[in-house]
């Protein structure tokens, strides 16, 4: 399953590919991918709690960059 998000206030390539690597480890995800240019960022899993994930995703974001928002699309 695909999950989409978009992301407000990521302000630097570096910063997303840390928060790329670090959704990634995530066990719940098999792949993460975040574009800085179109400040979207797509999530493969095959968790049934996706509500779970998100909140994790959300915790890990908010942690290591506090004015960045994400929404499920």
């Amino acid at each position: 399953m695909k999950l989409k998000f978009k992301i407000d206030g990521l302000d630097c390539a570096n910063c997303a590919n840390e928060l790329e690597s670090s959704i990634a480890s995530l066990e719940e995800v098999k792949t993460a991918s975040i574009s800085f240019m179109t400040q979207r960022m797509i999530i493969e899993t095959n968790t049934n709690d996706i509500e779970a994930l998100v909140k994790k995703i959300e915790s890990i974001v908010k942690k290591e960059e506090p004015d960045v928002t994400i929404t499920l699309k």
